[in-house]
């Protein structure tokens, strides 16, 4: 088989693989939500579709696709109907560039446990999921509907406002490690250390982290900065109009960035898919058992942290009340774009220092 036929062949089925967890994870990171909602409202959530209300996605996502399909008469067709493929699309293509776990072996030749090993990353993912403003935006527009026009124009002013503050929180990040690949930053956090070389406490980004933390919810739409889907003032926000699977397709873009929201925290901040023990912890002497680790410990630890960060997303989500909206956009540029800035000239200061 030839070099270029292989690699074909690997890249189609790591975005296979990729896109079907991906989209697993989506399904089951809401049933995580009203779990933990419920429980969070002394409720128990959903509990009656197979063991531990475990098959509830699947009849969810049965439910929408059975739904009657509702296009309003004075929508403007070609755009309502792009704009949530445009949402979607984003959302799934930015794991494109996420490094799950560390380089291996297969048949001889080396392989990667990333769809994509690009030099600037980081970018990808900050540019692609730029982009999905437009879905929101086109997708309001097109509805032809006053509501559905103030929630898309509520979203894109707060994504546009807090990506911003979000993509300047990770300079420091950026500096530490000189360079914008995530592999790259990711190994300038490993060392026998553990977590105490990870960027959130040997790297001294402390402070980036939870600037970074607060920009995401925003930039994600998650309460307490869910204005565009403000029930009460706006009947719905942006997807009022959508019904069926496009009506689903927005939700599967949001909890999809929460995804990759968690994927970059963790690639950025928390070692990706390093341990938190270093070498404190002795690896195996049998065989097997040594290559069962170096083989899934990596994503383990990876999927262990991303599930800690959406753990984070629904428990704020049931704690925190909802802003007003002129606190949601007077709180992102008076107070954390400054912060942010201050964070870039403080980290500057700190890495020539220490250099």
């Amino acid at each position: 088989m030839s070099p270029l036929l292989t690699f074909f062949l690997w890249s189609l089925l790591k975005c296979v693989v990729v896109t079907v967890v991906l989209l697993i994870g989506v399904a089951y990171t809401v049933l995580l939500e009203r779990k933990l909602v419920g429980r969070i409202q002394n409720r128990w959530g959903p509990n009656r579709v197979g063991p531990f209300g475990l098959l509830q996605p699947l009849v969810d996502g049965a439910k929408l696709f059975l739904k009657e399909e509702l296009i309003p008469g004075n929508v403007y067709k070609p755009l309502f109907l792009i704009a949530p493929i445009i949402a979607l699309g984003c959302a799934l293509i930015s794991i494109s560039v996420v490094p799950f776990g560390g380089p291996f072996t297969i048949w001889g030749s080396p392989n990667l446990f990333q769809i994509s090993d690009v030099n600037f990353g980081l970018l990808v993912i900050l540019g692609i999921t730029s982009i999905g403003i437009y879905g929101i935006a086109l997708a309001g527009w097109s509805s032809n509907n006053k509501f559905s026009l103030l929630g898309a124009l509520r979203s894109s002013a707060q994504m546009i406002s807090y990506e911003l503050a979000l993509g300047l929180s990770l300079v420091g990040v950026g500096m530490r490690a000189g360079s914008l690949n995530l592999r790259v930053i990711i190994e300038s956090q490993t060392s026998n250390k553990g977590l105490l070389s990870w960027n959130i406490f040997g790297g001294m980004q402390f402070f980036a982290f939870f600037l970074y933390l607060m920009a995401a919810y925003a930039e994600t739409n998650r309460s307490p900065f869910d204005l565009p889907e403000a029930e009460s003032e706006l009947v719905a926000g942006y997807h009022t109009e959508y019904s069926s699977m496009k009506f689903a397709m927005f939700f599967m873009a949001e909890y999809a960035n929460m995804i990759t929201v968690g994927c970059v925290a963790t690639m950025l901040f928390l070692g990706g898919w390093t341990s938190p023990f270093g070498n404190l912890v002795p690896m195996p002497h049998n065989t097997f058992l040594l290559g069962l680790v170096q083989a899934f410990g990596p994503i383990m630890w990876f999927v262990i942290k991303v599930f800690s960060f959406l753990f984070l997303y629904v428990w704020v989500r049931g704690t925190l009340p909802r802003f007003r909206y002129d606190q949601l956009m007077g709180f992102g540029w008076r107070v954390l774009l400054p912060l942010t800035i201050l964070n870039i000239v403080g980290s500057s200061l700190w890495f020539a220092y220490h250099s």
